[in-house]
């Protein structure tokens, strides 16, 4: 029997409230009927960080949390891979630090994080090459670094996907398409994200090309749009502090219906092969940035996120890809209990 073509819905639930606490998140989560976020910036007592930078107290009470909402993690919304690739002055703030210690620390954090929130996903990125020059230059350098990680997440059975992002080496789908083909370990997942390709102003139609050449990679999609700004002529870098043009996906210019109607042929399959993998299925991953953006996170506000949440899911209507919010097998199963 073929499997259902049906994707799960989560999201970067701190773009909601504006004091990112967690108990605002999980309130804007159970109300919208959600039952999975990425987790990224939470307050959980002692000011908003980094989940890379929570303590152990701080995660115990978190998790508590989790349970008393009956929500679950669907990623770790980590910053691997945001770091250069080379100790090189090039006019960014970008920092650079030793791979040895980054894999050791920085790294092996975001696995332990992902075993202690019960996910077997990693959001990272492809890493910064100097500004100015060919990312493409950089694409086997790059790629040594990320088998590393794989490695590391294969030794641990979790999946590092690595979102396709301007200025990065990753920067459209057929680099991204390149590094994935050149680590050749199926730990490495490649995270499709149509706003970080349309603002980087490109047409629909060129969208979909990029979407096309990394989508034998694709393990999970981050829903995002943006309407091109026709003032920004493109040299190369985006300056995000700029970007300002954010929708929702039914009226931005990375054509979502066109790429959502193709993924939708490629979910039972996908579906299959990450069950397979412990993952409870595909995610599509609201990350809006509607009230703003910028190179390391976003915010919509409570009320953008339940709007970028109903144009998402008219549009999965439309195009005619079923979808979970709640996971009601396991409230059944709790229920049980």
């Amino acid at each position: 029997m073929a499997t259902e073509a049906k994707v799960i819905i989560s999201g970067f639930a701190d773009e909601g409230p504006e004091d990112k606490k967690a108990e605002s998140q999980l309130v804007m989560l159970s109300a919208l009927g959600l039952s999975y976020y990425s987790l990224r910036f939470v307050d959980v007592g002692d000011g908003v960080k980094n989940v890379m930078q929570l303590d152990d107290g701080e995660i115990r009470h978190l998790r508590q949390l989790h349970a008393d909402y009956g929500i679950k993690v669907s990623s770790i919304g980590s910053p691997i891979g945001k770091v250069k690739l080379m100790d090189r002055e090039d006019g960014t703030a970008n920092r650079y630090v030793d791979f040895g210690r980054y894999l050791q620390e920085d790294v092996q954090r975001a696995i332990d994080l992902a075993g202690t929130f019960d996910t077997r996903l990693i959001r990272g990125f492809s890493f910064y090459h100097p500004k100015g020059e060919d990312p493409a230059a950089y694409v086997d350098q790059a790629a040594e670094r990320l088998a590393d990680i794989a490695a590391a997440c294969q030794r641990h059975g979790v999946f590092f996907g690595l979102e396709v992002e301007a200025n990065l080496v990753g920067q459209n789908g057929r680099l991204l398409a390149e590094l994935h083909r050149k680590v050749d370990n199926p730990h490495l997942l490649l995270v499709f994200d149509g706003g970080n390709l349309a603002c980087q102003n490109l047409t629909p139609a060129q969208t979909f090309t990029e979407y096309e050449a990394m989508k034998q990679g694709i393990g999970w999609v981050h829903i995002k749009d943006y309407r091109i700004d026709t003032s920004l002529e493109w040299q190369g870098h985006v300056d995000e502090g700029r970007l300002r043009n954010f929708v929702p996906a039914d009226r931005g210019d990375a054509g979502h219906e066109a790429i959502l109607r193709d993924f939708a042929t490629q979910v039972p399959d996908l579906t299959a092969r990450l069950s397979k993998l412990g993952v409870p299925g595909v995610f599509l991953d609201l990350e809006p940035h509607l009230k703003g953006g910028g190179q390391f996170g976003g915010f919509s506000g409570i009320d953008g996120f339940g709007v970028a949440l109903r144009c998402l899911l008219r549009l999965l209507d439309y195009v005619g890809l079923e979808y979970d919010l709640t996971s009601y097998a396991n409230i059944a199963a709790q229920k049980q209990d």
